[in-house]
């Protein structure tokens, strides 16, 4: 048996411990059963974005005729050279971890499914390894529907539509989704038909108005079928059937192409964690306490497979918080979540952080809220813009920053400032006593505070007047 001062198992958000830990002079074992990178890297945020930025591109074009540009908008995408590039441009980054990891005498690399023969012991590729320290970051996967006949099919999931070479004339996507609405728009505005079998919503953990908007405009690029129950998938001939059901009533859909983007699941199943006294949650992801360890002293967990966010940033906060802890001699002090944020990259764009209105009604919290579309700004005016806005939430009393939503151009930076807000604990008067560049998309958020001091003003005066 290898004894290592530490195992990583998975190199995804793993790499925030696998090299930091190796550059203090540990030994350390990085695990993985793919390509290393991780999730992120080789199937998830920076492929996928690799392809929508090309789409948001070919859309800005079809748009152009409204600002009386004379575009042709029957252009023509090279499908397959884009997607090969873009595959060999993460292959590369992938291949560039595992030359300097096969350099650092520190790391030793096992392509492998790790396995847990016991609490400390890992079995990979007939090996047995152990070490004081183990972390565990292997991720999640698509999740794939107990659909009849689904698995008898050529289906494509996330993973395969980022490395798909041919463009389909028309797709069938099952979800709503943050998964489902990128990879759908992107698909769409290169020159696929799509049609979206939704349950209940789009996007249903977002701000109600927001998602209320999202369906609005996105419902203008895509054939979208609400309340249909897929019972039935089968494939013939280069075509998918599926039949789904609309208030009892069974409706055939045809296409060549079937992306499945159902929600994820934990690749917890793989661990071998029942030979240990490790502990899963009801969902199946690992349990970890304040300081994410799990429930056996000296084994942590990290990122999607523990089930708190599903965002590569903040795996990359957990893995920072850990190596501080763990091996700077850092205080051990409970990890603290600053606000978290999301961003959602399809069309239109969505960008969220704190609480949604749903949430503060539900916890009963009083506050105020304050909304500006972007059409009410100048650079709204200069984009011609005929959708989205910003929303701000305010506490009452103390007049703090309690969450914000935008929907719109450029929704995923301009988050940003009302992030920063936040990690200060910021205010409505803070935002306001700043100086905004004009005309830039920022004074949208300036726009909605103002609109937002404006309504609070009228409450109390309105309550003023009852109490009088």
């Amino acid at each position: 048996m290898k004894k290592y001062d530490v195992i990583v198992i998975g190199s995804g958000g793993g790499a925030k411990i696998i090299s930091p830990a190796a550059r203090l002079g540990l030994k350390v074992a990085a695990i993985e059963k793919d390509k290393l990178g991780g999730t992120c890297l080789n199937r998830g945020c920076i492929p996928s974005k690799m392809l929508i930025h090309p789409a948001d591109v070919a859309l800005k074009i079809k748009e152009a005729a409204k600002f009386g540009l004379n575009v042709n908008p029957q252009f023509t995408v090279n499908f397959a050279d884009l997607v090969n590039r873009i595959s060999n441009t993460v292959d590369n980054d992938s291949a560039g971890i595992e030359a300097g990891y096969s350099k650092n005498p520190n790391i030793d690399h096992y392509r492998g499914t790790a396995k847990f023969v016991s609490n400390k012991i890992i079995e990979v590729n007939g090996e047995q390894l152990t070490a004081d320290k183990i972390f565990i970051a292997v991720g999640t996967r698509p999740l794939i529907p107990n659909i009849p006949g689904l698995k008898r099919t050529p289906f494509m999931t996330s993973t395969e539509a980022l490395r798909n070479t041919i463009l389909p004339k028309k797709m069938i996507i099952l979800g709503a989704g943050y998964i489902a609405t990128e990879l759908g728009h992107a698909y769409a505005a290169l020159g696929t038909q799509t049609h979206f079998l939704v349950r209940s919503q789009f996007l249903r953990h977002e701000d109600t108005d927001i998602a209320r908007e999202f369906t609005k405009v996105f419902s203008k690029h895509h054939q979208i079928h609400f309340g249909a129950q897929p019972k039935e998938i089968s494939y013939a001939n280069g075509q998918f059937t599926v039949t789904y059901q609309v208030n009892g009533v069974d409706h055939p859909l045809t296409a060549d192409s079937l992306l499945v983007a159902a929600g994820i699941t934990p690749n917890t199943d793989t661990l071998g964690l029942e030979n240990t006294d490790i502990k899963l949650t009801n969902n199946g992801f690992i349990f970890v306490d304040k300081y994410l360890q799990t429930t056996v002293k000296g084994v942590y967990s990290l990122g999607d497979c523990i089930g708190r966010y599903f965002y590569r940033h903040t795996v990359n906060f957990e893995g920072e918080y850990l190596f501080q802890t763990v091996f700077e001699g850092g205080f051990a002090k409970p990890i603290e979540y600053p606000p978290v944020p999301h961003a959602i990259f399809t069309y239109p764009q969505v960008a969220g952080v704190g609480k949604t209105e749903d949430e503060l009604k539900k916890e009963g919290v009083d506050y105020f809220v304050g909304v500006n579309p972007y059409a009410s700004s100048a650079m709204g005016m200069a984009l011609l813009s005929d959708h989205g806005f910003c929303k701000i939430l305010f506490e009452k009393g103390s007049n703090r920053i309690l969450g914000a939503h935008i929907i719109g151009e450029e929704a995923s930076d301009m988050i940003h400032m009302l992030i920063a807000f936040m990690n200060k604990k910021g205010t409505l008067e803070d935002l306001l006593n700043m100086i905004y560049i004009h005309p830039a998309l920022p004074e949208i958020v300036r726009n909605a505070a103002r609109k937002a001091k404006v309504n609070l003003e009228n409450e109390q005066k309105s309550y003023v007047k009852r109490e009088a």
